[in-house]
C-alpha cells in the first residue's frame, strides 16, 4: 500500500528515542497517521511542526498498518508567523481541532480545503476569526450535525435571524424565540449573510460551534475541547478581536 499528497501536519507524538507519530490531513485521506523515521532528529523537527504544509509519502504492506510516512517540506507556516502570537494561536487550535474532531483515514475534503484556506489567511487578523468559526461549523456540517440557520424553526421566517436552539440546532428569529431568548444561543449576522461583522459576533460565533461540537462529536467519545482552543480565543479577546 502506497500514496503520496500534500497536506497539513496536524500533531506530532515521540515514538521511541529517535522517531515519531506524525498526522497529516490530506484532501484525499483524510486525517492520517504514519511513523516518521528519525522525526525527532535536529534536521527533521523544524518540519514536523503543526500546520506546515507538507508533501507526505505513505507507505505499509497492509492498509490497517500505521505505516511509514516520508515528509517532504512545502510551506513552513509554522516558522512563518512564530513571532505573530495571535495567528500562531490560530493556526494551533485549527490543527487541534482537526486532530481531535476527523475520524481517521476518512476524507472530508471540504474540510481539508476550508483548513487550507484559513491557515493562509493567518496573517490577516480582519479576516481569519470569522473564516475559522465557520471552519468548525463545517466540521460539523461533514460529520452529519449541520446547523439549519435557513429559516426560523418557530415561525418559517427568513429573517431577523439571531438565535439558535441549543437542542436543535435550528435558527430562531427575534419575535419567534423571544420566550425563550435567555435559554437561547446568539447567532451572529454574518453567518446568515445579513449584515457585516459587529463587536463580540466572533465570541458568539465560537460559543455556538463549541456548544454543538461537544454536544454532537466530542462527549460522546469522551473528548473536551482541546487547550489550544482556549488559548486561541484568550488571544483573540487580548487583541480585541472578539
Amino acid at each position: 500500500m502506497e500514496w503520496t499528497a500534500s497536506g497539513r501536519i496536524l500533531a506530532v507524538r515521540p515514538h521511541g528515542e529517535t522517531s515519531a507519530v506524525v498526522e497529516v490531513l490530506t484532501t484525499e485521506h483524510g486525517r492520517h497517521a504514519g511513523l516518521v523515521r528519525g522525526g525527532r532528529s535536529r534536521a527533521l523537527r523544524p518540519v514536523l511542526q503543526p500546520g506546515n504544509k507538507v508533501r507526505a509519502v505513505w507507505r505499509a504492506r497492509l492498509e490497517e498498518h500505521l505505516g511509514a510516512l516520508t515528509i517532504e517540506p512545502e510551506e513552513l507556516s509554522a516558522g512563518a508567523i512564530m513571532e505573530d502570537a495571535l495567528a500562531l494561536s490560530g493556526l494551533n487550535a485549527l490543527c487541534a481541532m482537526a486532530s481531535l474532531c476527523l475520524p481517521e483515514r476518512e476524507p472530508h475534503p471540504n474540510v481539508a480545503g476550508a483548513f487550507e484556506l484559513v491557515a493562509e489567511q493567518l496573517s490577516e487578523p480582519d479576516v481569519w476569526p470569522a473564516l475559522y468559526v465557520r471552519w468548525e461549523l463545517g466540521v460539523l456540517a461533514d460529520l452529519g450535525y449541520g446547523l439549519d440557520l435557513r429559516r426560523c424553526a418557530a415561525t418559517g421566517a427568513t429573517e431577523n435571524l439571531v438565535y439558535v436552539s441549543p437542542k436543535s440546532g435550528r435558527a430562531v428569529s427575534a419575535e419567534g424565540g423571544a420566550p425563550w431568548k435567555d435559554k437561547m444561543l446568539a447567532l451572529p449576522g454574518f453567518l446568515t449573510g445579513s449584515g457585516a461583522l459587529a463587536p463580540g459576533d466572533i465570541a458568539a460565533g465560537l460559543r455556538l460551534s463549541a456548544h454543538f461540537l461537544d454536544r454532537r462529536v466530542l462527549w460522546p467519545a469522551d473528548k473536551r475541547l482541546p487547550d489550544a482552543r482556549a488559548r486561541m480565543i484568550e488571544r483573540l479577546e487580548a487583541a480585541g478581536r472578539l
